[in-house]
């Protein structure tokens, strides 16, 4: 027999081969469900510790991607590199990000179907020795291969906390509070990478990287203390072979073949990604809004140095803006969870998927499309402006940036069901791929065009997205009737 997906409580066969083993059957399907040892049944405390632990080691692991670029045109000096006529300087990131959207494709499988608490030990403890290199590197091509592996590790590792509260928690309800928090340190690590540059890049870059080892470290005792076996099958599968054993009358849980994890880890995300229009336009969505967030840690030092003569550290620490805003979003992601909750009453008891995007839309429009205006026009007359004003721009971006990237995630996991890792999978591989390349341009961009309307770019680049999410919330229902995959999943 094979397991459920994420749940923790195993399937039943098909066949019983007599009454007797049918009741014998039942009974330990139920000693299962109401056993200590289901993640389930776990309290709430122990649950809260596993999710805060992995949701710290994901907001630490966004440090490193981006913690990079305050000191990166320092590093490029540093081993010779001219950025006359290209970025060589955000090589570093786009080797992270590049490695990050594919790593969590195959290793995330893996985790699920053979346990989480080695692998992820295991995993933290190499994502730290990647680093080690990065620090010392003696050329450019240790630091990028070195950042490669951590990216392909790291990338694993932040994308855990979903499949984690999917093992905790059984209703959408209860996951809705664990999925925020974690879609806040995903965005928010990457966010506050410039800021940790700005603040320790005047000893030297290296120290950077020095600075990133102690967090990684201190850190280390409480996930090796906290972490466990999340994954019920594994934990059910292990307690069968146990004397006191929990579920006798169950054969126990069968693996697929590594060989077709792997092929449906590669290749369903990328089925999903060109078949589904769902999956594809809300991947565009936030894998624009993710890139954002890459691509202001090139533009910020581009329009503040010259508009405002600030220096690398200062332009570094106008990411908190950003921050600031993706926090504001959190809050406000709070009653947007209640709401979503709340239109059960009108829809025969079950929410209405399409009521996760009430909070998005809105500010896909005025936070997104408004703020890369504001930011952009507030920037382009030098010593005409205060660069307070600009900033107040960059806010709502990130206000906007923290409850698309939510809706996104919550959305795709309510109608996907079944498929929804590979659907968020599929997410998550545009957001890095985006990160990865799109800030390469944006220099040449804002020069060409002028900060105004570069920024004006993007800001109808975000109402075009826009039209997605609108289109879904005035016939969502029809558009889930009409999907194949959704109706497979039973989410339609």
């Amino acid at each position: 027999m094979t397991c459920k997906g994420p749940g923790s409580n195993p399937a039943r066969p098909n066949s019983p081969e007599s009454p007797r083993a049918e009741d014998s059957l039942e009974a330990a399907e139920t000693s299962w469900e109401t056993h200590a040892t289901n993640p389930f049944n776990w309290p709430e405390k122990k649950k809260w510790g596993i999710i805060l632990v992995a949701a710290a080691v994901t907001l630490l692991v966004g440090l490193n991607a981006t913690a990079v670029t305050t000191p990166g045109i320092v590093i490029a000096e540093r081993f010779h590199l001219s950025e006359a006529d290209f970025p060589h300087s955000y090589w570093p990131v786009t080797v992270w990000n590049t490695a990050a959207a594919f790593g969590p494709m195959v290793g995330l499988p893996l985790l699920e179907n053979f346990g989480i608490r080695e692998a992820y030990l295991a995993l933290y403890l190499l994502f730290i020795l990647m680093v080690i290199p990065q620090a010392v590197a003696p050329n450019f091509a240790t630091l990028l291969v070195s950042r490669a592996i951590g990216g392909a590790v790291g990338g694993i590792l932040q994308n855990t906390v979903e499949q984690l509260s999917g093992d905790l928690w059984p209703t959408d309800k209860e996951r809705n509070l664990p999925i925020t928090v974690y879609t806040y340190v995903y965005v928010a690590g990457v966010t506050l990478g410039p800021v940790l540059g700005a603040i320790v890049g005047n000893l030297s870059w290296r120290w950077v990287f020095y600075v990133q080892l102690i967090l990684y470290c201190a850190l280390l005792p409480a996930v090796c203390a906290i972490m466990r076996e999340t994954r019920g099958p594994i934990i059910l599968r292990r307690l069968s072979q146990q004397p006191t054993n929990v579920t006798s009358p169950l054969t126990t849980c069968k693996r697929p073949p590594l060989s077709t994890l792997l092929y449906e880890a590669l290749t369903r995300p990328a089925h999903l990604l060109v078949t589904e229009p769902v999956v594809f336009s809300f991947t565009l969505w936030a894998a624009f809004c993710f890139g954002l967030v890459f691509l202001m840690t090139q533009s910020i030092p581009l329009v503040y140095g010259t508009t405002f003569g600030f220096g690398a550290p200062a332009s570094g620490l106008v990411q908190l803006s950003l921050f600031i805003g993706e926090t504001l979003g959190a809050f406000a992601c709070l009653p947007q969870n209640a709401y979503h909750t709340h239109s059960a009453a009108r829809n025969d008891g079950v929410p209405v998927p399409e009521a996760r995007l009430a909070l998005s839309i809105p500010a896909s429009v005025v936070g997104l499309a408004g703020g890369l205006f504001w930011y952009g026009w507030a920037s382009s007359n030098a010593g005409e402006t205060h660069w307070m004003l600009p900033t107040a721009g960059l806010v709502l971006v990130g206000f906007a940036i923290m409850a698309i990237i939510t809706a996104v995630d919550l959305y795709i996991a309510d109608v996907y069901v079944r498929f929804a890792g590979s659907a968020i999978a599929a997410v998550a591989m545009g957001e890095n791929i985006f990160a990865a390349w799109l800030p390469l341009a944006s220099a040449r961009m804002y020069e060409a065009l002028g900060y105004a309307w570069a920024s004006s770019l993007l800001g109808f680049v975000a109402l075009g997205l826009t039209a997605a999410p609108v289109a879904l919330w005035w016939r969502g229902e029809w558009v889930r009737r009409k999907s194949r995959f959704i109706g497979e999943a039973g989410g339609a």
